[in-house]
């Protein structure tokens, strides 16, 4: 293929961030979608200033030229029963059905630390430590793709630094534990490669049960940093540790990637999502860089 059934969006986080309001507190929700139509992409992801109301995002959206993709989802397997874990999966699915979107994604947070400013991200990491443990979780996990599924959506769950499922090791078993009907990957080369991992050994391997694909570089200096000053997630993006394809600073082999892509079935979107402190980094000039970066790489 070349690349014909690939859409290219980018995600809000890049001009507000989530777990950190405080990182792009100043960028409104007009000016964030504004500026993406105006990197040239055509999709985007859900952030924490995105009006609710599906009217009025549909209306704004539309506008623009840009539609929902996907938005993360805070599973919560492994503290909360699942019955607590579908009701909030439920009221998403509705959001995202409304929205026109396909993929359902997002990581398993209740015993992660990606989201605690002083827990060292590789030292605290969340873990499942017993086959029961990986058992009640995947169960879980099934039982809401099954729940997509019937809606005709995918669940692409998200291996996240600091959370249980953060190497190509507990993404195997992921996978190797759920229905490849009901659960699917939300393939991110930026956490894999921050994992220690080899981004484009994990896309070869995954490509067939990828239903999403998230697009960020790693600055290798910020790295080091990290495991030398036992870092936080959270610090570790403040120091930017994430940038965008494209930025020299960075270090994975995107025409790699490209290339596994190519020779794969994949049909769906590839999303820019590289969070950094939008007052160092501009969201504008980055996202730029990355869509120039995509077009050299694709065409589209």
């Amino acid at each position: 293929m070349n690349f014909e059934n690939i859409k290219l969006g980018v995600a809000p986080i890049n001009w507000t961030n989530d777990d950190m309001p405080e990182l792009g507190g100043e960028n409104t929700f007009e000016q964030c979608i504004s500026e993406m139509a105006l990197a040239g992409f055509t999709g985007c992801e859900v952030g924490n200033k995105f009006p609710r109301d599906t009217d009025v995002l549909k209306k704004a959206l539309e506008l623009r030229g840009l539609q929902i993709c996907n938005q993360w989802n805070s599973y919560e397997l492994t503290t909360k029963s699942l019955e607590e874990n579908i009701k909030n999966f439920t009221e998403l699915l509705d959001f995202l059905e409304t929205m026109g979107a396909k993929v359902i994604g997002g990581g398993e947070v209740g015993n992660s630390c990606q989201g605690q400013m002083t827990v060292p991200v590789f030292e605290g990491k969340g873990m499942l430590n017993t086959d029961e443990e990986w058992k009640s979780f995947t169960t879980g996990l099934n039982e809401l793709g099954k729940i997509a599924r019937a809606r005709g959506m995918k669940l692409a769950f998200h291996h996240h630094m600091g959370t249980c499922i953060q190497t190509i090791a507990e993404t195997d078993r992921l996978m190797a534990e759920t229905d490849p009907e009901n659960v699917y990957l939300n393939y991110d080369c930026g956490h894999f490669y921050f994992a220690g991992e080899d981004p484009v050994e994990a896309l070869k391997k995954y490509i067939g049960r990828t239903a999403h694909i998230h697009l960020k570089d790693i600055r290798p200096n910020v790295l080091q940093r990290v495991h030398d000053e036992k870092l936080s997630f959270l610090t570790a993006v403040k120091q930017g540790v994430f940038t965008v394809p494209g930025d020299k600073e960075g270090c994975i082999d995107f025409p790699s990637l490209f290339d596994v892509i190519k020779e794969s079935d994949y049909q769906g979107w590839i999303v820019l999502e590289a969070e950094q402190d939008p007052a160092v980094a501009n969201p504008l000039e980055y996202a730029i860089i990355a869509r120039k970066f995509f077009k050299g790489l694709t065409n589209i």
